[in-house]
């Protein structure tokens, strides 16, 4: 979350922050070094913030005749070209991984013409167990080869369900800790939930985000539950939704979901998560990951 600015404790923001949720605006007010500060989502929040405060502060709890929704509508439609940039430069692996999903999914009709990039599937590797599928990766091209699967989508609620939860998880996770680290969980999710389901299966007519995604969940929810100080936005609840949503899956749909992935895909994200939350803590000697919240003045 960005920090937009710190007010004295002195300062009742009770009837504004009640304002705000009532304006559908995600905000939190946090007490901390003897102020208290205000933390919202995005930079146009921030914006609105910024000017409305001081309007409720001049008129003391009474806001100008703005509306929220209509002034980020009509600044996000006039600032369209920035906020795109700005939205690249803050979380460039998580939009570049929805844009080259969207672009496949557009060049291949949501999997009816798939023939076009067939080599995006797992490759096909005549190996019994785990040791010798390993052993056959012996090239990069078949390396690449058990990750790019996961730009394969089959019907548009596949992909809009995947890249929705992609930027939710993904945009939270890139700006909070180093890229490296967000790019190892996403290439070892891939790697894992792939794998899972091409040795559970046996053939390679299989794609998807959606165990990256669950990578994604297990991850971030260990973090949260372990390191709450991290402010990512995920709670047990929505942890349990993604939990019996897969089964719900595995009941109703196990002979068109890739069941196998998504659980491999959660038990990774899980493990890294735990692996991490214990490195910080232990070796570190820290209870956030990665970077602080940006601040904002």
């Amino acid at each position: 979350m960005i920090k937009v600015l710190s007010l004295s404790l002195d300062i009742d923001l009770l009837d504004y922050s009640k304002l705000l949720y009532r304006q559908g605006l995600k905000h939190r007010i946090i007490e901390e070094s003897g102020v208290q500060s205000i933390y919202v989502e995005n930079d146009s929040d921030a914006d609105y913030v910024k000017q409305s405060l001081q309007d409720y502060l001049d008129n003391r709890g009474t806001l100008q005749n703005k509306s929220h929704k209509n002034y980020i509508a009509a600044s996000q439609l006039r600032n369209l070209p920035l906020v795109l940039i700005a939205a690249y430069i803050r979380s460039p692996v998580t939009l570049s991984l929805i844009s080259v999903s969207v672009l496949v999914g557009i060049i291949t009709s949501l999997g009816s013409e798939i023939i076009r990039f067939d080599y995006l599937f797992y490759p096909l590797i005549a190996s019994s167990g785990l040791a010798e599928l390993l052993a056959d990766i012996n090239s990069v091209r078949i390396a690449i080869g058990t990750l790019t699967p996961v730009f394969l989508h089959f019907g548009e609620l596949h992909l809009v369900f995947n890249m929705l939860w992609l930027w939710y998880f993904g945009r939270q996770l890139e700006s909070l800790q180093p890229v490296w680290m967000f790019l190892f969980l996403l290439v070892v999710t891939a790697f894992v939930s792939n794998t899972t389901q091409y040795m559970v299966i046996g053939y390679n007519n299989f794609g998807g985000m959606s165990g990256v995604v669950y990578g994604l969940v297990g991850y971030t929810w260990v973090i949260h539950r372990f390191m709450p100080r991290s402010h990512i936005l995920i709670n047990t609840n929505m942890f349990v939704f993604f939990v019996i949503a897969l089964f719900l899956m595995e009941i109703v749909g196990s002979s068109w979901i890739a069941t196998a992935a998504h659980v491999g895909g959660l038990v990774c994200g899980l493990l890294i998560g735990i692996a991490v939350a214990i490195y910080y803590r232990t070796v570190l000697k820290r209870d956030i990951v990665g970077k602080m919240i940006r601040e904002e003045a």
